[in-house]
């Protein structure tokens, strides 16, 4: 079995071919963009689903939804890069980076959660997987694998460990070889990385490019805040500046994979989950209420 399912990618684009040969590793070609979105249905929509289900839902759930849903119908950005070639993922996977406090000397550290398929999942089963699985990761305890990769690591040399990361990811991915023998799971990070500096206090952030996880897409959700925003009068057309809840997000691209048209998908659909959210995160059911005994009388 590889370690992640692949398809060729046939033809390439011109600029596509020249970037190829343009940059060789994810070290150069980094581009950054952002986006603002508004917050104030979505904040409501968040709070009427914790209160119809009693589950913690939080806008970093919802950005599994929304990225999963960027790589499913954005395929050419869901890709990994193999000897000059790009090929196509056939799995979608989001991995969302959490932080780790160590219990003796309170130093902070960062691990993660793959999120496969959240298109294709209710926000119900995202958030009890998210949750399930973050847990495991702080206990580390993860299923994932990261726990015991991470550990192994630690053991290697400073002075050796980039060489020892740079073979991983030649063997786990330009090989597209199965380590889990190794203690490394398949395709650990996924097609897209999501990380909460908002949760952190940081209102802005551009996250650097990874190398050895080959993810060609790095988005750093900002803080939540108020911002003065021009609103138009639907029948007169006058301007007036109100104040709204806004959320920026911080993009950082591989640009050998992404360019301004895969951008521009992408932020339409973004923009169009968190336009509507009541009508793009689907209905909220309420959860069952368990009745013990019948009602006196």
């Amino acid at each position: 079995m590889p370690n992640i399912e692949l398809a060729g990618r046939a033809r390439l684009t011109p600029f596509r071919h020249i970037a190829l040969g343009t940059w060789r590793t994810a070290y150069d070609p980094s581009i950054y963009g952002s986006v603002t979105v508004p917050m104030d249905a979505t904040l409501r929509y968040i709070e009427a689903f914790r209160a119809a289900t009693g589950l913690r839902l939080t806008v970093t759930h919802l950005m599994a939804k929304v990225v999963g849903t960027v790589l499913a119908q954005v395929p050419e950005i869901n890709a990994v890069l193999r000897f000059g070639r790009v090929y196509l993922r056939r799995d979608v996977a989001v991995f969302f980076q959490v932080a780790l406090e160590d219990p003796k000397t309170g130093g902070i550290d960062l691990s993660g959660v793959q999120v496969a398929s959240p298109h294709e999942a209710d926000l119900a089963s995202i958030v009890r997987a998210f949750e399930a699985s973050a847990a495991q990761v702080r206990a580390r305890t993860d299923r994932q694998g990261l726990a015991r990769s991470r550990a192994n690591l630690l053991r290697i040399p400073g002075l050796l460990i980039g060489a020892v990361m740079r073979a991983l990811s030649f063997l786990n991915y330009t090989l597209n070889l199965d380590m889990r023998w190794a203690g490394i799971p398949r395709d650990p990070f996924g097609g897209a990385m999501v990380t909460n500096v908002g949760s952190l206090g940081l209102e802005a952030a551009y996250v650097p490019l990874v190398p050895f996880s080959r993810v060609p897409i790095l988005i750093a959700m900002g803080a939540v805040e108020d911002a003065a925003c021009v609103e138009h009068d639907a029948e007169t057309g006058a301007p007036s500046i109100v104040a709204r809840k806004v959320m920026r997000l911080y993009a950082t691209f591989d640009h050998r994979l992404v360019d301004g048209a895969h951008a521009a998908k992408m932020v339409k659909i973004v923009r169009g989950f968190f336009a509507d959210p009541f009508a793009t995160f689907g209905a909220i059911e309420r959860a069952p209420v368990s009745i013990d005994a019948a009602p006196p009388g």
